[in-house]
């Protein structure tokens, strides 16, 4: 700091420059009036809020500068900064052959013509009429807004462009029954790399048909001819259940047969082996002592026998002058001697 640094001669000149300040010629309020105002045209012109899901675009004087999320925000004011906002967290849809006029539980569909998008020439020259939703949501806000004028329409003309390329390569039984998941799938894809190419900043998130008939002339013909195809496979189903119970039945019982003769094979096969092992083991024994393994025979055999007799007849060999009789007239069921 200077030595002769004075403050005071600081004063005297902040003094004199304050002399040369211009006064506005409103006396009183008016200027804190003034004030407030610019103030509040600032706030007006400066502030703003993005919803949840939203992104804000701005553009400082036309020209893209960046964007903003969620939230309050300030930008410059007097309309230097102006900001778009996008709904990139939502959920957009397009229905294709019928409009819905009322969502709810019952449902209610706007009355019209569609059948200018809805009726395609599929592979075999056969009409069919197709209708379908398609699911986007915004995945650049910037492309969305500057690269293609008219976004909704550009969607539904590249999604009914790609429903007809599809269709117009299967048949039309293909296209009733056999091939709706993949015809969505492949409508899905083509929409998608469409759209990438225009740079319409749009992600495709699902395409789902509604609903695939014959046109309205020959629905009642169409009709019929299923009926009459359901019911011939109902009979067939039918003839065949009959035929698998009886097929069965009969398989059943065979097997069963089967299991019963080769349980009888092997029970037959081991009572021969077991009364051959007896009778080598009751061999063995006589041979070591015939007297005694005979009347041991003897006595087991009498024990298995006498008590199925109804009537025994004891006749002592040493009486003399006895004719023996056995009654035959009786039920009895014989007698010894």
């Amino acid at each position: 700091m200077p030595d002769n640094f004075d403050f005071d001669d600081i004063i005297v000149e902040m003094k004199k420059q304050r002399s040369r300040i211009p006064k506005l010629p409103f006396k009183g309020g008016a200027g804190a009036i003034i004030g407030i105002v610019v103030v509040l045209i600032f706030l007006l012109t400066g502030y703003y809020q993005v919803e949840p899901n939203e992104t804000g675009v701005i553009l400082r004087f036309g020209k893209f500068v960046g964007t903003a999320g969620s939230g309050p925000h300030l930008k410059a004011p007097f309309g230097i900064d102006r900001v778009f906002k996008v709904k990139t967290d939502y959920q957009f849809k397009e229905e294709f052959g019928f409009r819905t006029a009322r969502a709810g539980v019952r449902t209610s569909y706007a009355k019209g013509d569609f059948t200018g998008e809805s009726d395609m020439l599929t592979g075999d020259l056969n009409i069919a009429t197709v209708t379908w939703v398609v699911q986007y949501r915004i995945k650049d806000p910037r492309a969305y807004l500057f690269n293609v004028r008219g976004v909704v329409g550009t969607i539904r003309d590249v999604s009914e462009a790609s429903m007809r390329a599809v269709v117009g390569d299967m048949s039309f039984n293909e296209v009733i029954k056999l091939r709706r998941q993949e015809i969505e799938l492949q409508v899905k894809d083509q929409m998608q790399e469409l759209l990438d190419k225009y740079g319409c900043g749009i992600a495709v998130r699902l395409v789902q048909l509604q609903d695939v008939h014959p046109p309205a002339p020959v629905k009642d013909s169409f009709d019929e001819v299923n009926r009459a195809r359901q019911e011939m496979d109902q009979a067939i189903n039918q003839a065949y259940q009959e035929y698998n119970k009886v097929i069965y039945r009969v398989k059943g019982e065979a097997e069963q047969t089967i299991k019963e003769a080769e349980g009888r094979k092997v029970e037959r096969i081991n009572q021969a082996k077991g009364d051959a092992a007896l009778f080598l083991k009751q061999l063995a024994e006589y041979r070591k002592a015939p007297q005694v393994t005979r009347q041991r025979l003897f006595l087991e055999t009498m024990r298995k026998i006498l008590p199925r007799l109804r009537q025994v007849y004891i006749v002592d060999d040493s009486m003399q002058g006895m004719v023996p009789l056995l009654d035959l007239r009786g039920n009895g069921t014989g007698g010894a001697r």
